[in-house]
């Protein structure tokens, strides 16, 4: 029997496509002051649509930064309440110079929709929406007690969601979290994700001395800021690409039998992988690269400046050099001890002569894990079993989602990632895009999943 509500969704799917573009036109970088005013008419956007959808208690949730934009639909007594998560930040366009077309203006080309943001995470962020929104147009009602979070700096890192879960714990409290934010991991092979790495943040600098120098004057006499500062983070990691910070991965465990079955039933070519970005592989070669880049810890460096870069020749010996540097954590670390670990390290290894700075640490997020026994997990399961006719993979996600870890950690609820965006559309670079055919699969499964979450009791949401 065809479930109206999909029949809606699907009928709807060129005003949906319409709507998502507009949502794509507002360059809502939350990182980025210049883009202020694009982040309060992105707001106001997402307001105006959460009261025509029907939802009640529309509001703002500001903890100090980007407000997050609120709704609720509380007419399913007994049954769960799910707190729908989705973010209406994204990441900076630039270099402008190598999209293939404005970045802020979505274009359909080749099956795919080309726009900042339209796969992290304004794609499946609008399935998500458009999905209550025919629940209750065409039923009246949704077969869940609903709640939308849309965050306003998730890619900054979350600064502000504890600020906001503490003012308006209250208004979030929920049985568990479904999240348009996390995608899939394979284009063909359903897969659940169970989990994702967590995140933590450091930004140094070294001083060799006042005021720059001329090379011609100093060179060879003094010490340079950015040769020392190179010299100091190559001592991060050996030949290979291992990390060589003691104590790095001393909480992180090895990997349990379940988990490398998981790895090893997921398809993946890894020289396929590193050819299609033209990379060289590194690393701990005692894990396969798949278990490397989601059951394993990372240390990478994001940054490095100092001196003159602008167009021609300075001959200056910097004074000062910088570097940011991000490290994946996994299940066992704390973003704290692995901060302790990199801090010591580079203070350790640090020569006379040079100072060494930390001039921001942070924006950590632990690892999260779901139990296979979760009632998210199991009804992801059905869901994709009766949509793809086989059973679904457990996989983790390398990257970071920090609302699962927090909202765990605060309000000991659970997160289950089912975005629909897919891991080759490149998200955070130049040329990103969403799969048109994704916006369909999505609308097919998240009606059957929030029907699928009604029928579990609240109770069984609590204490896996």
């Amino acid at each position: 029997m065809t479930d109206k509500v999909v029949a809606d969704l699907l009928a709807r799917q060129p005003a949906i496509m319409d709507w998502l573009k507009d949502f794509l036109r507002f360059p809502s970088v939350g990182a980025d002051p210049g883009c202020a005013e694009a982040m309060d008419a992105t707001r106001a956007f997402l307001v105006h649509r959460l009261r025509d959808i029907g939802l009640q208690e529309v509001q703002l949730l500001d903890g100090g930064g980007q407000p997050a934009v609120y709704g609720e639909w509380m007419g399913a007594p007994g049954t769960p309440t799910i707190l729908i998560y989705g973010h209406y930040d994204v990441q900076p366009a630039e270099p402008l110079e190598l999209w293939d077309s404005p970045p802020f203006e979505p274009i359909e080309r080749d099956g795919k929709l080309f726009a900042r943001g339209s796969s992290d995470v304004k794609g499946s962020t609008t399935i998500a929406l458009e999905t209550v929104a025919s629940f209750l147009g065409v039923e009246g009602a949704c077969p869940v007690n609903v709640k939308i979070f849309l965050e306003g700096e998730e890619e900054t890192g979350s600064p502000s969601l504890r600020s906001i879960i503490a003012r308006y714990g209250d208004l979030l409290r929920s049985d568990a979290v479904l999240s348009a934010d996390g995608g899939r991991a394979h284009p063909e092979v359903p897969t659940v994700n169970t989990g994702a790495r967590g995140n933590v943040k450091l930004e140094i600098s070294v001083r060799t001395a006042d005021v720059d120098l001329h090379s011609g004057r100093y060179g060879g006499a003094v010490r340079n800021a950015l040769h020392e500062l190179c010299a100091l983070l190559a001592t991060l990691h050996d030949a290979h690409g291992n990390v060589a910070v003691a104590g790095f991965d001393a909480d992180a465990g090895g990997l349990t039998p379940a988990q490398r079955a998981d790895v090893q039933a997921f398809p993946f070519d890894a020289e396929a992988f590193l050819a299609e970005v033209g990379a060289a592989e590194a690393g701990d070669r005692a894990y396969s690269l798949r278990e490397r880049i989601t059951l394993r810890p990372a240390l990478d460096l994001n940054g490095i400046w100092g001196g003159y870069t602008g167009p021609g020749s300075k001959t200056v010996i910097p004074r000062q050099a910088h570097a940011k540097m991000s490290m994946r954590i996994v299940s066992g670390q704390t973003p704290e001890r692995v901060l302790d670990a990199v801090k010591r390290h580079l203070v350790e290894r640090c020569p006379p002569g040079v100072r060494l700075q930390i001039d921001f640490e942070g924006g950590g997020s632990p690892a999260s894990s779901l139990s296979p026994n979760s009632p998210l997990v199991v009804a992801a399961e059905r869901v994709l079993l009766a949509e793809h006719g086989r059973r679904p993979l457990h996989v983790r996600l390398g990257a970071t989602v920090p609302i699962t870890a927090v909202l765990k950690e605060t309000m000991g609820v659970e997160t289950l990632m089912f975005g629909y965006n897919l891991p080759d559309e490149p998200v955070h670079a130049p040329n990103e895009f969403f799969r048109i055919a994704s916006i369909e699969k999505g609308l097919r499964a998240w009606p059957r999943m929030l029907r699928e979450l009604a029928t579990f009791e609240p109770v069984r949401f609590h204490g896996n």
